[in-house]
């Protein structure tokens, strides 16, 4: 039981992943820069877990 609630609250919302992706979308320098920071995006960059939860 404990180990839901914990997942329940370790899992941020999705606006704020969105907010954070689109930030890290927004410091692109370049065109090419702005390429590589979507691959990154697609790949799962803001949406993995994270690590100490």
């Amino acid at each position: 039981m404990f180990n839901i609630l914990k997942s329940l609250v370790a899992t941020p919302p999705t606006d704020a992943i969105s907010e954070r992706e689109r930030a890290y979308l927004d410091a692109a320098v370049s065109r090419i820069d702005l390429e590589r920071r979507e691959r990154e995006i697609d790949r799962g960059l803001f949406r993995q877990p994270h690590p100490y939860y």
